[in-house]
């Protein structure tokens, strides 16, 4: 038997080990994802088994946004805490500890009694369960997604950071389907319908199983990055001290006005739009999800053309056009939505898709856009601080949403914070350097010379 070349087996090798990366990372992205969009989807239908009845609408409001925020704002400390050790204890074992951290929070959660048992003490145990479970999925892709692409061939690392981020839009079709179906299947209506008193556990006991089962996986399948096991020593400095000294922290501050663009305008469709699906348009809570559905998994396809699409034309100039279409085409597209001026289904879901679209693309290149940013030594406390700390402003977009309802009516206002965002990732894109061409095992000086500004964005031979 005719054994293969060395370096054929070597490159073999290497693909299946990117690929096995590559994968724990979507999957690892989609679980996480699955888990961030729980409260948000599965508990719609039953807040008042969480709330008091008789909640102003604006208190409501405020407070499901609490609930969802509560998981943002725990990103960042999560990513400080595990971006720190992914930088100086590997990604591969880091990437574990918060698939178990945040499949036994979701677990818990699961497991809570309502107001009607505990009074106020549910709220305050939901929203603290939340947040804990945000320490450990701010972690989980800090690790995960700078290990996939730091395994990748630099001419697929545009094409691998889109596959690995189709996870979170295929994560919210499979919660959003699987809570329909369980509305429909499961009475949620009545004084103590069965939904609202065990049917929306069962998506929480899902992805408590998922996360746990995963991290076994992952454990047994991906191996360390090359990039990170042959890293020189560093100057002695913990990563995030590094991160936060001249050309690392200038960085930091670019890729922090970018990021603080995308997530408000993300905020815009991923948290305000379900409302005004119901409120304005008209549509029912099913159909609204249906509708979001559709168009999250036209936006998984369209990741995956937008990550190739960077490749060819480059990070940065892909960053700018998604800006300058999220500043002028997303308000265009929100407004007959808001207004009321369409009619029926199938036009709703024809416009959400259109928004989703140019909104939301541009997740499909920051990711491997930010790991390339920064060398190796700081990689993951730089990709995951700067990921999730751009979270906390865009957090409070309910508040931000009073300024505009002065002379606006309230579904409108959402077109202003669009514009604001689009202009913030303009800014944060052009101000940055192109990351395409950049080589993800360089060492600090290399890959310092290799982001100056000057240089041309094509890829290196």
């Amino acid at each position: 038997m005719t054994e293969s070349p060395p370096h054929v087996a070597s490159t073999g090798l290497e693909r299946r080990r990117g690929r096995k990366a590559r994968v724990g990372a979507q999957v690892g992205l989609f679980i996480d994802m699955f888990d961030v969009y729980l409260p948000v989807i599965v508990l719609g239908p039953v807040q008042a088994y969480f709330t008091p009845a008789g909640l102003p609408d604006a208190t409501a409001k405020i407070l499901t946004a609490a609930i969802f925020v509560a998981t943002l704002l725990g990103r960042p400390l999560g990513a400080l805490i595990f971006g720190h050790l992914s930088d100086r204890r590997g990604r591969r074992r880091t990437s574990i500890v918060p698939l178990v951290g945040f499949g036994l929070c979701t677990l818990l959660i699961g497991l809570l009694p309502g107001y009607a048992t505990l009074g106020v003490t549910a709220v305050v145990l939901l929203v603290a369960l939340r947040f804990l479970d945000g320490v450990f999925l701010g972690g989980q892709y800090t690790a995960a997604t700078p290990l996939a692409l730091e395994q990748s061939p630099k001419a697929r690392r545009g094409f691998t950071g889109a596959v690995i981020v189709t996870g979170f839009p295929l994560a919210y079709c499979a919660i959003a389907l699987l809570t329909t179906a369980l509305v429909l299947v499961i009475p949620a209506g009545g004084p103590s319908p069965p939904y609202a008193q065990w049917g929306w556990r069962i998506p929480f006991f899902l992805g408590a199983v998922l996360a746990l089962g995963w991290a076994r996986w992952y454990a047994r399948n991906v191996q360390e990055s090359d990039a990170w096991r042959e890293r020189q020593p560093g100057s002695g400095r913990s990563p995030v001290a590094e991160l936060l000294r001249g050309g690392n922290l200038r960085g930091f501050l670019q890729v922090f006005v970018l990021m603080s663009g995308v997530w408000l305008a993300f905020n815009m469709v991923g948290a305000v739009l379900p409302g005004v699906l119901r409120t304005s348009a008209g549509l029912t809570g099913v159909q609204s999800t249906v509708v979001l559905a559709v168009a999250y998994a036209v936006l998984a396809a369209a990741y995956v053309g937008a990550g190739v699409l960077s490749q060819r034309i480059g990070r940065k100039p892909f960053l700018v056009a998604q800006g300058v279409l999220t500043a002028v085409a997303a308000p265009l597209l929100f407004l007959p939505i808001a207004s009321g001026q369409l009619s029926g289904v199938a036009p709703v879901a024809v416009a959400v898709a259109a928004l989703v679209l140019v909104v939301v693309s541009t997740y499909a290149v920051v990711s491997t856009y930010i790991v390339a940013r920064f060398h190796v030594g700081v990689r993951s406390s730089a990709y995951g601080l700067s990921y999730t700390t751009a979270v906390i402003i865009p957090s409070f977009y309910a508040f931000y949403q009073a300024g505009p309802a002065r002379f606006l009516p309230y579904d409108l206002t959402p077109l202003v914070l669009l514009c604001a965002s689009g202009v913030l990732i303009v800014v944060g894109a052009a101000s940055g350097p192109e990351t395409r061409h950049v080589d993800l095992g360089a060492q600090p000086a290399e890959a310092a010379r290799a982001l100056q500004p000057t240089r041309k964005t094509g890829d290196r031979p």
